[in-house]
């Protein structure tokens, strides 16, 4: 089968391949045990166990762009800062973003509304604060975080919506930010640095995060670190 810079290829368990390139070419993988892409596919509402056979996978462009980015802040750092994502929360964090980008590739199916799921949103909505609060200075991200509550990520969309008015990811994505920003006005100057920061919060695009921080905080990141500990 022809893959493109647009293709993902699922591949099926123990399966050997041959590659031909007509030229300079680049390519990345990804893998996780059967089970655990079974179980991440179950509550993200797609079928993620491993296929008899190969598959070609276009995903939509936005998802695979997300998805190709993170890949290749994973390389960079990997190369520049393997120190960084040696660090046990932040390769935690990386994985996480990772797993979750790739399930935006394969689970772009719309479900169809489940009742019974709606009847539990005050109980998903309750084991959602509580591990919020059990983890207070800790990042988290949508792929354990369903599996910790027992919720589907549309279900858990759906709660989230209804109570915080908005989406999951974007209500971690606003803690993740207030960590770091403890974090940095925090750490002394010398101490530590912007980029130990963001990645321990789960942060790889370093150029965004400046930009999403400033336009959260009016500041830069550098801004909040060189500022002492009120």
């Amino acid at each position: 089968m022809e893959m493109l810079p647009s293709n993902i290829i699922r591949w099926g368990i123990d399966e050997s391949f041959f590659q031909q390139s007509l030229g300079p070419t680049a390519s990345g993988s990804m893998s996780l045990s059967p089970e655990v892409m079974a179980s991440i596919g179950a509550l993200a509402g797609c079928d993620l166990t491993p296929p008899k056979d190969a598959l070609s996978v276009t995903p939509p462009p936005s998802a695979m762009a997300k998805l190709q980015r993170l890949h290749a802040a994973a390389g960079q750092l990997a190369e520049d800062a393997p120190g960084v994502i040696a660090h046990s929360e932040a390769a935690r964090g990386l994985e996480q973003a990772l797993i979750e980008a790739m399930v935006d590739c394969f689970g772009t199916e719309e479900l169809g509304e489940d009742r019974s799921a709606l009847r539990r949103h005050a109980a998903i909505m309750h084991r959602f604060y509580r591990v919020v609060e059990e983890r207070p200075d800790e990042a988290l991200f949508i792929p354990e975080l369903c599996t910790v509550i027992g919720a589907s990520e549309r279900t858990l969309r759906i709660c989230c919506q209804e109570q915080l008015g908005v989406s999951p990811k974007r209500y971690l994505l606003l803690r993740r930010m207030h960590l770091a920003r403890r974090a940095l006005r925090e750490s002394a100057p010398m101490e530590s640095t912007v980029t130990e920061v963001a990645t321990r919060y789960g942060f790889w695009q370093f150029g965004r995060f400046a930009g999403e921080y400033k336009a959260l905080f009016g500041e830069l990141p550098s801004a909040s670190l060189a500022r002492e500990a009120e």
